[in-house]
């Protein structure tokens, strides 16, 4: 009785000194997670296929993007608060925001546009969404706030430059290099945290292919910004060889 017992008390020890699996939190807009990420209209976002890649007997992949969202009503709306309640020392966070964040401060329908850039503007204005005063800021410090606050628990943040669309001019796909995707790298760099211009990437890969293979293939024929399952696994596995890039990020280590 006393060995079986002993037995018993040394596995129980040995379970809860056993280091525990990191987590990889997604972050972003429908572009990351699509509706209810069930491949809702053929619909997919890349935070659906990335896990993919990962050894999941090593880290756990949590995909907490929500279509509609800016780096402003992700925080407002609680999500962010959300997922930093349960992120400990030693997880991921990779965010990716943007697409929404050119949308009026105050409009009637969705009220989630931040003022551009990275500075410290700011705006009082009433939310018709809300019915309540709110100062909103610009899209650098948005992100910058998730950034400190992730650190703050030990987290690992990675800042990553919003998908291109399927817009094209004189033969290239539009880059967001000028606005989103500079303002993206700029808080990066400001914060020493990790970037991933998945623009660049994806775009470079777009010109390769061509306007009519890229909006037949990755975007179908439901609109502009949302892509369909191929798409999307090409925007993981983009994801992927941003990360493979930066040699010294060590959420390499948990790749297959």
């Amino acid at each position: 009785m006393y060995k079986l017992l002993l037995t018993v008390i040394t596995a129980v020890f040995l379970m809860s000194a056993a280091p525990q699996k990191p987590t990889l939190y997604l972050i972003g807009d429908s572009t990351v997670k699509n509706g209810k990420d069930k491949g809702d209209g053929e619909l997919w976002g890349w935070g659906h296929f990335i896990g993919d890649y990962f050894d999941t007997t090593k880290i756990k992949v949590v995909n907490r993007a929500l279509g509609g969202t800016s780096s402003r009503t992700y925080r407002t709306k609680g999500l962010w608060d959300s997922v930093l309640a349960k992120v400990q020392p030693g997880d991921y966070v990779i965010m990716q925001f943007g697409h929404n964040d050119g949308a009026p401060l105050d409009d009637t329908a969705r009220a989630r546009g931040t003022i551009k850039g990275i500075g410290d503007e700011q705006k009082e204005i009433y939310n018709p969404i809300t019915q309540q005063q709110e100062v909103v800021h610009s899209y650098g410090w948005y992100l910058t706030q998730m950034i400190k606050e992730a650190k703050a628990k030990g987290a690992i943040p990675v800042v990553c430059s919003p998908i291109p669309r399927n817009v094209w001019k004189d033969g290239k796909v539009a880059r967001n290099n000028d606005d989103y995707g500079l303002w993206a790298k700029q808080v990066a760099e400001k914060e020493g945290v990790t970037f991933i211009d998945l623009n660049t990437l994806i775009a470079d890969v777009y010109d390769k292919e061509g306007e009519t293979k890229v909006a037949g293939t990755y975007f179908g024929t439901k609109d502009h910004t949302h892509t369909i399952e191929a798409g999307a696994k090409l925007n993981a596995a983009e994801v992927v060889a941003g990360i493979k890039g930066v040699k010294k990020l060590s959420l390499n280590k948990f790749l297959k």
